[in-house]
């Protein structure tokens, strides 16, 4: 019997979830320019879920399948890189790519690669750590800076820190690098260093912290006193974004813009409505897509739709709880979205706002067709490869442009 509820749950979900998508593809706005071609098909995942928990709302879980239409190529264009983790595009069309171990890397669209840039403060790369997420400030034209993420040792262990310096005219070097935030405290571990970076629209800097993964410091997500579990927002000087969303539970730190996650390695801003958006690696079974509000407390690990890698329940097993944000979207069983970008470019018109994610553990890059602030619809792409895809991005030229924990640069277009 729980088998057929079960399977009645899922196609509901999936028939319901055709229903308003194809009302929606007759609603779209003629100046949208977006190509609706989208054929529904039975969601992507087929394994069983880790989990028998009840999602909050229909297609909050396994949206129907898509398959692009158009045609496009794959190419490997590079496999020389060292543990690539974060990926930008320069204004000439060649890629900045961060290496795990401390350095940057230059790209050409051919997959051409420099020598390694130095100059940037030492990273602690055990496990999880080294050099992360990385963006170009948006006069990087005219003053050729640059902001990066890293794992800074500190006395007794390490944080997640951010950094300021200048790509010099030879491309050899960062000059004048220099620790612009850290977020605090410090704790002597490996994991769930969160990562990403980017601007916001007003030229305000976004930064993602994980909450360190260990039993200890999971609390920290909730606690407002702590840098751990966070979006912290800042000025490009490592200060406090003045417009902040205020906490009010004790003596809150004047950075923050959301609360209550796990190790968030994804952020990107929606290129139509500028909200931004937010991957997260959950425990076994609950990876998720959050859209992140100011000031809003997105429940790890008081929720989560996700259980212990041994099997157990996560505190209280709890999903839902007043004051607690829902996530748009959740993995069971988990993909581990890395990097994400929407994409806005005419070459592909059927992609155009839908988002890309990189899948760590599920080997492919996710497709997500984003319909009125919902998943509307799922595919994956490259999971022939065999590739773990840490960041994706998209290039000057209209192509996509995906790096992987093995070294190998992908050009989709």
């Amino acid at each position: 019997m729980k088998n057929l509820v079960q399977f009645l749950f899922k196609g509901a979900i999936f028939f319901g979830l055709a229903l308003s998508f194809s009302a929606g593809l007759h609603s779209c706005r003629t100046d949208d320019a977006i190509q609706d071609t989208t054929v529904l098909g039975p969601p992507v995942e087929t394994d069983p879920p880790e989990t028998d928990y009840t999602p909050a709302f229909v297609g909050q879980t396994r949206a129907p399948g898509v398959s692009t239409t158009m045609n496009y190529t794959v190419e490997a264009i590079s496999s020389g890189l060292n543990s690539p983790w974060g990926i930008t595009s320069l204004p000439d069309g060649r890629l900045l790519i961060t290496q795990k171990g401390g350095t940057l890397r230059i790209a050409t669209a051919a997959g051409e690669l420099s020598e390694p840039i130095t100059g940037l403060p030492a990273v602690d790369a055990a496990g999880q750590g080294g050099l992360l997420g990385i963006c170009l400030d948006p006069n990087f034209t005219s003053n050729r800076r640059v902001y990066w993420v890293f794992s800074e040792p500190q006395a007794g262990g390490n944080l997640t820190a951010v950094g300021r310096g200048v790509l010099a005219a030879n491309e050899r070097q960062v000059e004048n690098a220099t620790v612009i935030y850290r977020a605090t405290p410090a704790y002597a571990g490996t994991l769930h260093y969160g990562g990403r970076i980017l601007f916001d629209r007003t030229g305000h800097l976004l930064i993602s912290t994980g909450e360190r993964s260990d039993l200890a410091t999971r609390p920290q997500a909730q606690d407002v006193g702590s840098a751990l579990g966070k979006i912290v927002r800042i000025t490009t000087d490592g200060q406090a974004a003045p417009d902040n969303p205020t906490f009010t539970q004790g003596a809150a730190r004047a950075e923050l813009y959301s609360i209550g996650h796990r190790n968030p390695q994804g952020l990107a801003i929606h290129p139509e409505t500028g909200d931004l958006w937010q991957g997260e690696h959950g425990p076994r079974g609950g990876d998720e897509l959050n859209l992140i509000k100011p000031g809003a407390n997105y429940g790890w690990p008081t929720i989560t739709y996700g259980i212990e890698y041994g099997g157990q329940a996560i505190g209280d097993a709890i999903q839902q709880m007043p004051g607690m944000e829902q996530p748009v979207y959740y993995w069971d069983p988990v993909v581990s979205p890395s990097g994400m970008t929407f994409y806005n470019h005419s070459h592909h018109a059927e992609w155009r706002h839908n988002l890309f994610i990189g899948s760590l553990s599920g080997q492919h890059i996710v497709r997500l067709v984003i319909r009125d602030g919902k998943v509307a619809g799922e595919e994956r792409l490259l999971a022939g490869e065999n590739q773990r895809f840490r960041d994706v991005t998209q290039g000057m030229d209209g192509a996509l442009y995906a790096i992987t924990d093995q070294g190998r640069l992908y050009r989709i277009y």
